[in-house]
């Protein structure tokens, strides 16, 4: 067979190859690219009891916009759906402890997806933060321990930030905003642009987005099967049982003492992973927790 002949063979297999996968995947998307979003784009929609202005062109715009490219991250949004029923009911509760609203919840998967993320600028943990903010509201960040990747005690470090913000902006949505764009930043625009709402400030791409992007992943991800994203409970990520090993000496050997806890290095890493190094040097007789599950993994 000449290579003519090959090539067409290979070209015609992956058009029908490609028109079966585009066909699969555009499925759900056919209401939303073709038949526009007025199926699933919410008649009134707020952040944390505080009503978006919807009758604003610029922000339906905004919103839409949101809606449609994260209703569109098929693999992603699925993830973070899945990962969502085992990291919200830790989050939750912290939220509720301190009285801030449930809503930021979806702040921390716009953040991170859910995961212990490491941003370019060297922001980490499911809620990313930075090594001089994570100190300042009580974390340890060193070598050994980083607690950006301990799940609850930075959940409570970024309600402490959001309700500092919250006294210093009068509302939820500008302490929102300001999680990205800092205090300072905001206040400034604020200030120059003689405004006080969020929907009415001009800012930098990312935290003019940032708002619309919490409310298109709380839409899709309190009602995802509107937008396609079916998963079986059984498909759903879920927090294993566990004990708490409460230690207050050096550990020289975290390996050894997973194998002392009928578990390995690796899960002892995964469930806690806030330990950094191999060892755990505790010279201060610091009190730390940490998780051995009891199962299942």
């Amino acid at each position: 067979m000449n290579w003519t002949k090959r090539i067409g063979i290979i070209a015609i297999v992956f058009f029908i190859s490609g028109a079966f996968v585009y066909g699969i995947s555009t499925e759900k998307k056919n209401k939303i690219t073709k038949e526009g979003t007025s199926q699933f784009f919410p008649i009134s929609i707020d952040f944390a009891g505080e009503a978006a202005p919807l009758q604003m062109a610029d922000v339906r715009e905004r919103l839409d916009r949101e809606l449609l490219i994260n209703a569109n991250l098929d693999a992603t949004t699925l993830l973070i759906i899945k990962r969502a029923n085992r990291v919200f009911p830790l989050i939750e509760p912290i939220l509720a402890k301190y009285g801030v609203p449930d809503d930021f919840k979806y702040l921390a998967v716009i953040e991170s997806g859910l995961v212990n993320a490491v941003s370019p600028a060297g922001a980490r943990g499911v809620w990313q933060f930075m090594p001089a903010t994570a100190k300042e509201k009580g974390m340890e960040v060193n070598d050994m321990v980083d607690e950006r990747y301990h799940l609850e005690k930075s959940t409570e470090a970024a309600c402490k930030y959001l309700l500092e913000a919250k006294a210093k902006f009068g509302n939820w949505t500008l302490a929102a905003a300001s999680y990205n764009g800092g205090m300072t930043g905001v206040t400034k625009q604020i200030e120059m642009q003689q405004v006080e709402s969020y929907y009415d400030l001009l800012l930098n791409d990312e935290t003019s987005r940032y708002v619309f992007r919490i409310l298109a992943l709380k839409e899709i991800m309190k009602s995802p099967e509107k937008f396609g994203f079916i998963v079986d409970v059984n498909e759903m990520y879920v927090n294993l049982p566990s004990k708490v090993i409460t230690v207050d000496s050096s550990i020289p050997d975290l390996a050894s003492f997973a194998k002392s806890q009928g578990i390995n290095y690796k899960i002892l890493k995964i469930h806690n992973p806030w330990l950094r190094d191999k060892k755990l040097i505790n010279q201060g007789k610091k009190r730390y927790e940490i998780q051995i599950p009891l199962s299942g993994y």
